[in-house]
C-alpha cells in the first residue's frame, strides 16, 4: 500500500521530507510513497513579518488539514514551526535524530558579527535573533526578512542586505554550509525550541501506520525536545516570540537552558533547569523565568498590532 506524504513544495521542506523516507526505507527497503505538495498560510504570505500576523501554524496547519481530511497519511514538519497545542485527531508519531541547532551568520566578504561596521544591515526572519544578537551589537540595523534560504541569501549577494542569520540545520540540507561566516554558540544566541529537530506527523486512529514510524524515532532527540516545547507552551509562545531554548539528554536526564529576551537586546532573561520528566522540566524552566520578569517581555509583544491571517485549524 502506497503511503501519501504531505510536504511543502520549498527545496528544503522536499529535503526534510526525502530524508524521512530515506530512513524509513532503512527499516522497510520495500516501502511505496506519493509526495503531495502543500502550499501553507506562510508560503501564500511571504513577505508578512511573523512577529505580526495573528495566530499560528504558519507553516504546518494547511498539512494538518489535509491529513485529517484523509488527503494524506503523514505530514513531515520543521519541528519548531509546529504549533505546541496539539491538535485534536494528530499526533507526532516520530521524532528522528535532531540536526545542527545553531544559528548562524552569512557575511559578505567572510566577516563575522563582530566584524561587520556600524549600521550594517542584518536580516533575520526572529525577533528571538534579533533580541539576541542587539545585544552583542547594537550598533546595527536588523532587518526582516522573509523568503527561502536562497532567496535570503541572494539579498546579501545582491547588496540588499550585509548578513542574514539562518538556522545552521538549514543550509547544512541544502548543501550551502559554505555560506556560513559565523557558527553562533548557544551562549551568544541560544536557538528555538525544537530547532534543527522534524516532526512526523498522522491521525491518532492510525495505530499501525505510528508502530511503523516509531521504528526510527530518536528518543534523546524527543525528549529534549518536548522540555522545550513545554517551555514555550507554558509561556504561550509560538515560532514567533524571542524565547530560546536548547535541551541536552545525559544518562536519563534533561538538562534544559532557557531564555526569554527584550528586543532591546536587554533585559535577558536565562535559567538552566534539569530533571527525569521532559515535560516537568519545561514547565519549571517558564516558571523560573516568568519569576525573573520574563512575562513583562511577552506582554509587552502581545501588545504590538498583529496583522490577520488565516487560523491555523
Amino acid at each position: 500500500m502506497t503511503v501519501r506524504i504531505g510536504t511543502r513544495a520549498s527545496a528544503l521542506a522536499r529535503w526534510q521530507t526525502e530524508y524521512v523516507i530515506g530512513l524509513w526505507r532503512a527499516h522497510e527497503p520495500a516501502l511505496e510513497v506519493e509526495l503531495v505538495p502543500f502550499t501553507t498560510v506562510g508560503d501564500e504570505l511571504a513577505d508578512a513579518p511573523l512577529e505580526r500576523m495573528d495566530g499560528t501554524g504558519f507553516f504546518s496547519s494547511t498539512l494538518e488539514r489535509g491529513l485529517l481530511a484523509g488527503e494524506i497519511d503523514v505530514a513531515v514538519h520543521s519541528l519548531k514551526d509546529l504549533p505546541v497545542a496539539t491538535t485534536p485527531g494528530l499526533v507526532i508519531a516520530c521524532v528522528p535524530r535532531r540536526g545542527a541547532v545553531e544559528d548562524v551568520l552569512c557575511a559578505r566578504g567572510g566577516l563575522a558579527l563582530r566584524e561587520l561596521p556600524a549600521g550594517a544591515r542584518v536580516g533575520t526572519s526572529s525577533l528571538r535573533r534579533t533580541a539576541q544578537l542587539r545585544a552583542l551589537r547594537p550598533d546595527l540595523a536588523y532587518v526582516s526578512v522573509r523568503g527561502n534560504v536562497p532567496t535570503r541569501l541572494e539579498r546579501v549577494e545582491h547588496g540588499e542586505l550585509d548578513a542574514v542569520v539562518l538556522a545552521r540545520a538549514g543550509l547544512e540540507r541544502l548543501g550551502l554550509a559554505d555560506r556560513a561566516t559565523e557558527v553562533f554558540t548557544p551562549a551568544q544566541v541560544l536557538p528555538a525550541p525544537a530547532q534543527g529537530a522534524l516532526a512526523v506527523q498522522a491521525r491518532t486512529g492510525a495505530r499501525l501506520l505510528q508502530a511503523r514510524l516509531a521504528a526510527f524515532e530518536h528518543v534523546p532527540t524527543r525528549q529534549v525536545v518536548d522540555a522545550e516545547r513545554a517551555l514555550l507552551h507554558e509561556l504561550r509562545g509560538g515560532c514567533s516570540v524571542p524565547v530560546g531554548a536548547l535541551g541536552r539528554f545525559d544518562d536519563g536526564r534533561v538538562q534544559l537552558e532557557a531564555g526569554v529576551f527584550a528586543l532591546a537586546g536587554t533585559p535577558a532573561h536565562r535559567v538552566t533547569v534539569e530533571g527525569v520528566a521532559p515535560e516537568a522540566v519545561g514547565a519549571a524552566a517558564a516558571r523560573a523565568l516568568l519569576e525573573r520578569g520574563a512575562g513583562a517581555i511577552l506582554e509587552a509583544l502581545e501588545r504590538e498590532p498583529r496583522l490577520a491571517a488565516e487560523g491555523p485549524r
